[in-house]
């Protein structure tokens, strides 16, 4: 099915909005006559008693609830028709502005013919758009993995194949926008169905009193997906109540040609990150940090500062000899370590390392122990963290645990052999907020951390919130250059049932793939197999 031209739609939408008039003329005109008719259904009652009022009423209600309707459908279509004036504008001016810098102006050429010759090379190019999409005719694939599969969806949820780890099977739509587009895209599949185009091939011999109109109501479910560098694809079915034919609608969502933002040079050099990472404990998890951090900080990046807060005092000497070994060694004196003795709150330590900085403005990454970064994501940091613009939250790779991942040889390998991007050897951490990018001013000026919040887990949601809710851009992306290393996990007693859920969520994820914990759980079974494999084999050796 092709998709009806701008001007085709709008067209449309004004002969419905005509048709709505007539519909609403008419039930006019059938209150009229049954107020002067008199009555005659069979109920017995006499004209001008029961009958009469009972009609009545039933009329005038039915007509207001169609009057609504309609005033309702008009604004909305006023409200549509304007936004889709302003697009075909804003388009026309740029691809003009294309036109003028690619070639002189004609003398005397018309100024209006111009304008709509850049509305129609518009409408040409996002029409060529369906074309060059898989919509008609299916394309040629190399393999299965090819396939861009749909995601399907009725007018309350979706189904979706990508799910990550915080994303479910079926879901309300949580976006605005997603929400949103799900309903513009109904109620447009409406628009073609109640408002059929010459090319639609339905009789326009059927009056709009003929023919059936279809609701949202009417809506049964639909399938979407989406080809990056073409458009997005809908397929939409719709069915009465006491009916058994289905109507179906194709529609497409364009994209429109590739529009400059804003073209920048961005001058890191002088970008200096305070690297913040909260301790209790864990002081030999702590000097793998240091290995780490000495030969991608130290020796590569050299545009950083550490800043250690430690709770408690059972290690904390241990903890500051390694800093004064690592400072002797490699001559770096850019670092600090806050005591505190107190019970570990990783937000208390985050945010006393914040304030314990003095020299004004400072990028800042909020770091763990067992987080190992590369230099690139120092710089993919200062590139994404803007000071009153932008924070960033990088989606962690973290790593399954290495006694698994490797059960098939006498001893995992050093840790930067781990560091692979692979299904069985970790997953993306989509659940995890706590590694993040942002300056000094920013973290102070939405509230910093919930300082009543205790233990694991809940006060890096809190703190990401503060920004969803405010006016700061926040990116959220994978990124290659970060690695959450395993480690035994204990979810205290005293954590609260939310955090105590978190926590042991992040501790079933951590610990292996699927297929991996399968072979587990399958691990006897295996190994009957194997037993009688082998014996089978030494019989028929033996025979």
């Amino acid at each position: 099915m092709r998709m009806p031209r701008r001007g085709l739609v709008l067209q449309a939408r004004t002969r419905w909005l005509l048709a709505g008039l007539a519909l609403l003329f008419s039930l006019v005109l059938l209150m009229y006559l049954l107020e002067c008719a008199p009555q005659t259904d069979g109920n017995g009652s006499l004209p001008g008693v029961i009958g009469e009022n009972m009609g009545k009423e039933y009329y005038q209600a039915l007509l207001q609830e169609q009057e609504e309707h309609y005033q309702n459908r008009a604004t909305s279509l006023k409200r549509q028709i304007a936004q889709l004036k302003q697009e075909l504008q804003e388009m026309s001016d740029k691809l003009k502005s294309l036109q003028e810098k690619k070639s002189p102006r004609v003398n005397g050429m018309n100024y209006q013919g111009t304008k709509e010759q850049a509305s129609n090379d518009l409408l040409e190019f996002l029409h060529s758009q369906i074309d060059k999409a898989e919509v008609s005719v299916g394309a040629k694939l190399p393999s299965e993995y090819g396939v861009i599969p749909f995601e399907s969806f009725t007018s309350v949820k979706v189904f979706q194949l990508e799910m990550g780890l915080t994303r479910h099977p079926e879901e309300k739509p949580v976006r605005k926008d997603k929400r949103d587009e799900l309903v513009e895209v109904i109620e447009a599949g409406l628009e073609v169905i109640n408002n059929p185009d010459e090319e639609d091939g339905q009789d326009e011999a059927d009056g709009v009193g003929e023919r059936q109109l279809y609701s949202e109501n009417d809506f049964i479910e639909g399938y979407y997906r989406t080809e990056r560098d073409k458009g997005t694809q809908y397929e939409l079915f719709y069915k009465k109540m006491d009916g058994m034919e289905y109507r179906h609608v194709t529609l497409f969502r364009p994209f429109g040609p590739l529009m400059k933002v804003k073209s920048e040079t961005v001058d890191i050099s002088r970008s200096i990150i305070n690297i913040i990472v909260p301790l209790a404990g864990r002081t030999e998890a702590f000097a793998q940090f240091m290995q780490n951090f000495r030969d991608v900080c130290i020796h590569q990046d050299k545009r950083v500062h550490l800043t250690v807060v430690y709770f408690g005092q059972d290690g904390l000497s241990e903890v500051k000899s390694i800093l004064e070994s690592v400072a002797r060694e490699t001559n770096f004196q850019n670092y600090t370590i806050v005591s505190l003795n107190e019970e570990f709150n990783r937000g208390r330590g985050l945010d006393m390392g914040a304030r314990a900085w003095e020299k004004g403005e400072v990028l800042m990454f909020f770091c763990d122990v067992d987080v190992y970064f590369t230099a690139e994501f120092l710089n993919s940091c200062r590139l994404n963290a803007e000071p009153g613009k932008k924070v960033f939250y990088p989606v962690v790779f973290s790593l399954y645990n290495p006694s698994i991942v490797y059960a098939n040889q006498d001893i995992p390998p050093p840790v930067e052999q781990q560091l692979v991007h692979k299904k069985d050897s970790g997953f993306w951490r989509d659940f995890g907020f706590g590694m993040t990018c942002q300056y000094r001013t920013d973290f102070l000026t939405v509230g910093g951390f919930d300082l009543e919040v205790k233990g694991w887990g809940v006060e890096d949601v809190h703190l990401y919130r503060k920004y969803l809710h405010g006016d700061l851009i926040v990116v959220r992306t994978p990124v290659p250059g970060l690695f959450h290393l395993w480690h035994e996990k204990h979810c205290a007693d005293e954590l609260t049932p939310e955090q105590y859920r978190m926590c042991i969520q992040s501790k079933a994820m951590n610990e292996a793939s699927h297929s991996h914990l399968g072979m587990l759980v399958f691990r006897e079974e295996i190994e009957t197999h194997l037993r009688k494999q082998a014996y089978r084999t030494n019989s028929e050796a033996v025979g």
